[in-house]
């Protein structure tokens, strides 16, 4: 087993055996009495001014002989002399090899069987921005980034209590990777915590880059369509939903913060929701519920209209859709998927090339290639006005987009095979396994099955914020009461 010595030499030599890379650099220098030093570090992941300022410089200049003629070299005395504020004595060459892989400093020192930790990391990050997939008129703009500390203090500023926790666990043979599980003590769900704590500890993988890893482990069911965990790129969601009762996790490298328990509901609400008036948020939750069933259902209800039930529509669009269809050389399931088709390969298009190519590319696809398949009788207005429609109405609810448009396709299958009977029979069977589906003991459709009064206050209809006294009751926190009001006498 391979243990440090009191040699600085041995000890070079072994951690320089067990880091071969380029990158890991060594500074040695000695102090005025003639004590050898030495830094261990990752080159381009510490911040080399600090470094030599606060603690090479000073040993540098460091005198310090007894009576006898020995030096006499401590810890104590080496973090005196430095003076720097994060710094830990390790003993362990594991413990060595992380801390210097992850950034920090490691400095030996000749006559010392351990090693002070330097925590001089200065990685490259971004600009803590307004995420661009969570944009809001009204309220906080501050968006998560993807270092783990600057992310805890985003957290940390909104939630100024000794409760606040962090749980920091590594994860990813290969990675290494800092996930944190963060949670209120007294108000957050222990039971949730633990399950999760659990379920962190027993993945095995060589890498991850990403929430969307450790969400795939954490999902109690597998193979889902519809998503277990809450994701939220801003910390004053990430904060609300603490405070809720909730438990939050944080991974390195991941601007995307995962929260649990999930409820479904929590897709139609917005963070802008909570700065505007409760009527207003009101309506816009129930225009995005309603927008959310026309995406689902308006494509596979206008072929099932044309194949099955034609008298489902009137009569005067009746006849509009007839004449439009009229030499339309393929058949109404057909033409929907081939349209739908045109607007995912449109989307992934537009997505991943470059930001202002894509531009030119959606109106070229819209405009051009939308028109020139009309004019040509390849395809009718009316299905390309049901599919650009429903893909808008989709977008209304971001965070449901993928699940959304794998149900449109399925609604789609069965309304061209079936007709309004499959469309029933589908939607009865997404109710069933709603009904039935559940996240670390919480159901999906909370607070309406099972039925929470106090809860719908904050659901699609959004109550005064006086009204929301006591925490979500399906979430089971302790600590009930959010808001106390008292009058002055």
């Amino acid at each position: 087993m391979n243990t440090l010595s009191k040699s600085i030499e041995k000890n070079l030599k072994l951690l320089k055996k067990l880091l071969p890379s380029e990158d890991i650099l060594t500074y040695e220098f000695t102090t005025q009495d003639g004590v050898a030093c030495a830094i261990l570090y990752t080159d381009g992941m510490v911040n080399k001014e600090l470094l030599g300022e606060l603690v090479a410089r000073p040993l540098s200049h460091l005198k310090l002989q007894n009576e006898g003629g020995r030096y006499e070299m401590t810890f104590e005395i080496i973090q005196k002399t430095t003076l720097f504020p994060e710094s830990k004595e390790v003993h362990s060459i594991d413990d060595i090899k992380r801390e210097v892989l992850d950034g920090n400093s490691a400095l030996l020192v000749d006559g010392l069987s351990s090693v002070l930790i330097v925590g001089a990391k200065f990685l490259p990050v971004r600009a803590v921005i307004e995420p661009p997939t969570d944009i809001a008129v009204k309220g906080p703009r501050e968006g998560f980034i993807e270092d783990m500390k600057t992310n805890m203090a985003l957290v940390r500023k909104r939630l100024k209590t000794p409760d606040l926790r962090f749980e920091t666990m590594r994860v990813g043979k290969q990675s290494d990777t800092m996930v944190t599980l963060c949670w209120l003590e007294g108000t957050s769900n222990a039971d949730v915590k633990e399950e999760l704590k659990k379920k962190l500890q027993s993945i095995s993988i060589d890498y991850i880059p990403d929430s969307s890893y450790i969400s795939a482990f954490l999902s109690p069911r597998k193979h889902s369509l519809f998503h277990s965990l809450g994701k939220t790129e801003k910390p004053d969601v990430f904060s609300a939903k603490i405070a809720e009762g909730r438990v939050g996790i944080l991974v390195d490298g991941s601007p995307i913060a995962l929260t649990a328990p999930f409820l479904l509901t929590e897709d139609l609400q917005s963070s802008e929701d909570y700065f505007i008036s409760p009527f207003m948020a009101s309506i816009f939750r129930i225009l995005r519920l309603i927008a959310l069933f026309v995406a689902l259902l308006l494509p596979a209800f206008y072929v099932s209209a044309q194949l099955f039930k034609l008298q489902l529509l009137p009569l005067g669009l009746t006849l509009t859709i007839a004449s439009s269809i009229r030499e339309i050389p393929l058949s109404p399931s057909l033409e929907m998927f081939v349209v739908l088709f045109l607007l995912e390969v449109l989307k992934e298009a537009s997505i991943r090339m470059p930001k202002y190519v894509g531009m030119s590319l959606s109106v070229v696809g819209a405009l051009v290639l939308g028109e020139t398949a009309v004019s040509a009788g390849f395809l009718s207005t009316p299905a390309i006005i049901v599919v650009a429609f429903s893909g808008i109405c989709l977008y209304t609810v971001p965070n449901f987009v993928e699940t959304g448009s794998v149900l449109r396709w399925l609604f789609l299958i069965v309304a061209g095979s079936f007709g309004p009977f499959g469309m029933v029979l589908l939607a009865t069977f997404l109710l069933y396994y709603l009904l039935s589906a559940d996240a670390f003991g919480t159901p999906l459709l909370a607070p309406y099955t099972p039925l929470r009064w106090h809860d719908l206050r904050d659901s699609v209809v959004k109550y005064d914020l006086t009204s929301l006294k006591e925490r979500p009751r399906i979430l089971q926190s302790k600590n009930k009461t959010r808001l106390s009001l008292s009058q002055k006498k």
